[in-house]
Parts: structure tokens; C-alpha cells; sequence
């Protein structure tokens, strides 16, 4: 091992100086600002392409008053006696009413109305 007073600098060690470091630091400070825009510009213009990307992809579903419809049965409503087996979706219902895009009040067939609103995400249309 080569002790540190015998040493070779290198390049940049041996050209430094303050008067530069301090004119480099400036400049980067100034364009600092200017970087942080360019990148909330990348960042917004890489969500809108994947919102366009994931829209494409996406079929909407559009439900009227008056559908029937398949519930998902939940984890906290499956019966632990049935197992694995037991049916992913129970009803049918029919939609009562509808809240706003995407959710909707059911009712049994029977007119009793279920407790809850149920998202689109959790509801499949139900063909006879």
C-alpha cells in the first residue's frame, strides 16, 4: 500500500478550485428549479399514458334500473362449512336503484331491499 503523501491525485483533485466549485454550485442551484419542473412535466405526461393505456383496455358496464344482477359473495359473508366450493356469486338481484356511476341499491327478488349499496366492481349482469 502507497501512503497518502506519496500518492498520485487525480485529475479533478489536483484542478480544483473554490472560486470554480462556488460558479458550478450557482449554476446548479439556478437550474434546479427548471429540473423540478421538467420532471413534473414527465411525471404527468407518464400518467396520462397510462390512464389512456388502462382506459383502453377497460370495458365499462353500464346497468339500468331494473337489471338483474350477480352479487359477489364476500370473505366475510361465505359459509366456512361449505369450503372451497361454495359459489363465487349469489342472486339473482335487481337493481332498485342507482346512487351514482358505478353504485348501485339492490333488492331481492322477493322486493326486499339489500342494506347495502354495491359497487359495479362487485355486481355481473345476469342473463335468464
Amino acid at each position: 500500500m502507497v501512503p497518502v503523501e506519496v500518492g498520485w491525485g487525480s485529475f479533478r483533485r489536483d484542478r480544483y478550485t473554490e472560486e470554480d466549485a462556488e460558479v458550478n454550485q450557482r449554476l446548479y442551484l439556478d437550474l434546479l428549479e427548471e429540473t423540478r419542473e421538467n420532471s413534473q412535466l414527465r411525471l404527468v405526461a407518464y400518467q396520462q399514458r397510462a390512464a389512456r393505456y388502462y382506459n383502453k383496455k377497460v370495458n365499462g358496464q353500464f346497468l339500468k334500473v331494473g337489471d338483474l344482477v350477480l352479487r359477489k359473495v364476500m370473505p366475510n359473508t361465505k359459509n366456512p362449512q361449505h369450503g372451497v366450493f361454495e359459489a363465487n356469486w349469489e342472486g339473482p338481484y335487481r337493481i332498485k336503484a342507482i346512487m351514482w356511476k358505478g353504485t348501485y341499491h339492490l333488492e331481492n327478488m322477493e322486493g326486499k331491499l339489500v342494506p347495502l349499496a354495491w359497487n359495479a366492481e362487485h355486481l355481473r349482469k345476469y342473463y335468464q
